[in-house]
């Protein structure tokens, strides 16, 4: 398993080579899941994501090639990136995956690409799509993950993550932050917080497969918010967004005429 250090040095070469092989430039790479929320583990694997462009050409041709870029995973390497159109999309949509993406403190690449994007954020920010996604996302994880008699530590962060981060979009209506802690700290009832730091603890210095009991508290605050954000959600309404300037955007991008 490679350090954070190895890691930093070798995902610009490995980027490079995606360049070459596929004739794109990437404006903006980072590391995803439990190392950029801040939990990762002793032997969790880097998630590397990135945004890509090609030349214009390439998005006028009728036969237009996939929109996404996938290497084979490896135990060091899990590697994929989003082509520019489909990025914008997705913005458009209010995917919450890329919103984390566009706040990540493990940042490999990036060009004013980023500076740019960043200001349609909170213009395309919807509150009703970001709950949904984030309210399944931990139920998901509570029906598949926690409800046996043994459970992995990792399950529950990757369930109160998504509470908190839906806590947060009824406190402050705006995007979560992409940390865990800043989450935590804000959002965690108090006498909540001394069972996450155990958790925590307990997660970042055992291996990823590590097994215990059920945490009861932590289970029921899970269980708990589940049921209240199903109550808030129903008084929030749909937004919905213009996408002419995302097109004038993904056209300057590319240097065409809008």
């Amino acid at each position: 398993m490679h350090s954070q250090e190895e890691m930093n040095r070798l995902v610009p070469q490995k980027l490079r080579e995606i360049e070459k092989e596929f004739d794109v430039e990437v404006l903006w790479a980072i590391e995803s899941g439990s190392r950029a929320w801040g939990f990762e583990s002793p032997d969790s694997d880097f998630d590397v994501r990135f945004i890509y462009k090609h030349k214009p050409g390439f998005y006028l041709a009728l036969d237009k090639g996939r929109d996404v870029i996938e290497l084979p995973i490896d135990e060091t390497w899990d590697v994929s990136g989003l082509d520019l159109d489909k990025t914008l999309k997705l913005l458009f949509k209010s995917n919450p995956t890329l919103f984390e993406w566009l706040q990540s403190p493990i940042v490999y690449h990036q060009t004013d690409f980023i500076e740019r994007i960043r200001q349609y954020a909170q213009t395309y920010f919807s509150e009703k799509k970001m709950l949904h996604h984030y309210l399944n996302t931990a139920k998901g994880q509570m029906q598949k993950y926690l409800l046996g008699e043994q459970v992995k530590p990792k399950k529950y962060f990757y369930a109160l993550r998504p509470i908190l981060a839906c806590r947060w979009i009824e406190k402050y209506h705006t995007i979560p932050p992409i940390l865990f802690d800043d989450l935590v700290q804000d959002l965690l009832p108090e006498e909540m917080k001394p069972h996450v730091a155990a958790l925590l603890d307990l997660k970042i210095n055992h291996p990823e497969e590590t097994l215990i009991s059920p945490l009861l508290p932590i289970q029921n605050y899970v269980e708990e918010s589940i049921r209240e954000i199903e109550v808030y959600i129903q008084t929030v309404q749909d937004e919905r967004q213009d996408i002419l300037p995302l097109n004038r955007f993904f056209l300057d991008e590319l240097g065409m005429e809008s």
